[in-house]
């Protein structure tokens, strides 16, 4: 296995995780009927949220929390799907990837799952 090191590694991580949300039972109708995500829009996003994120690239231009609050107003985002979300992210990454980036992948993506369901269930007993 190899180090997620660059831009590349991580459009691989991203791509082989969301091949795997699309098939999820749990997760996917988020994505395909709720959002309706452009993916040709979406991934792009993503490859530069991870570089910012693990490699302090700065390419990320946008509001995480922000783009998910419509969506948890059409259908409750719970901690069960954060936790599936969580599940299928640290797989991919275990699966593909081994170093201290891979690991700092896991750490950040369960503070953002714990944050992300926490503003979620606070916004629906708003």
């Amino acid at each position: 296995m190899k180090k997620l090191e660059s831009r590349e590694d991580i459009e691989h991580l991203v791509n082989t995780f969301y091949a795997k949300v699309v098939k999820d039972d749990t997760i996917s109708f988020f994505f395909t009927d709720v959002a309706k995500v452009d993916w040709d829009k979406h991934l792009p996003k993503m490859y530069s949220f991870w570089e910012s994120i693990l490699f302090g690239q700065m390419t990320y231009k946008g509001n995480p929390m922000g783009a998910h609050f419509p969506i948890n107003e059409i259908q409750a985002m719970e901690q069960k799907h954060f936790n599936r979300w969580l599940d299928l992210w640290k797989a991919t990454i275990e699966e593909n990837f081994v170093g201290e980036n891979a690991d700092m992948a896991i750490y950040k993506s369960e503070n953002i799952a714990k944050l992300m369901a926490f503003k979620m269930d606070l916004a629906r007993r708003l």
